[in-house]
């Protein structure tokens, strides 16, 4: 991993999905399929919705209607950020100049120990 990082303002733009300059190449590598790339990225995929979240304050009623009108969004935003999760990830590879098919590998590891497990158990061999 590069020792690298970006600076806060390159963060936030590429929490919105701006390309880093290519000496952060390893760093979004690491970002993108390093241990804690699935908790990484549904802090970065909340970035851009924090406006409207923040706008649902100023609505007028109760704190606690408010509050769970935030918590909906938040519910809703990470149901949808899971779920376009591997595309936006092979997306931002390419965009910055990586292969799109970079797996974590511990992931890729993992998935040939069971697939191998799997083949050694099935029936009908």
């Amino acid at each position: 991993m590069s020792a690298r990082r970006p600076n806060p303002v390159q963060w936030l733009g590429y929490s919105v999905g701006r390309t880093l300059p290519p000496e952060l190449q390893g760093w979004v590598r690491n970002d993108l399929i390093g241990d804690a790339a699935v908790p990484r990225h549904l802090l970065r995929s909340m970035v851009p919705f924090l406006p409207i979240f923040l706008a649902f304050l100023l609505f007028p009623g109760e704190l606690w209607l408010r509050g769970a009108m935030i918590l909906l969004a938040v519910l809703l935003a990470l149901f949808y950020s899971l779920a376009y999760m591997e595309p936006n990830r092979r997306r931002r590879l390419a965009a910055h100049g990586l292969s799109p098919d970079l797996q974590n590998p511990k992931k890729v590891a993992r998935e040939e120990r069971e697939r191998r497990n799997y083949e050694r158990w099935r029936p009908g061999r």
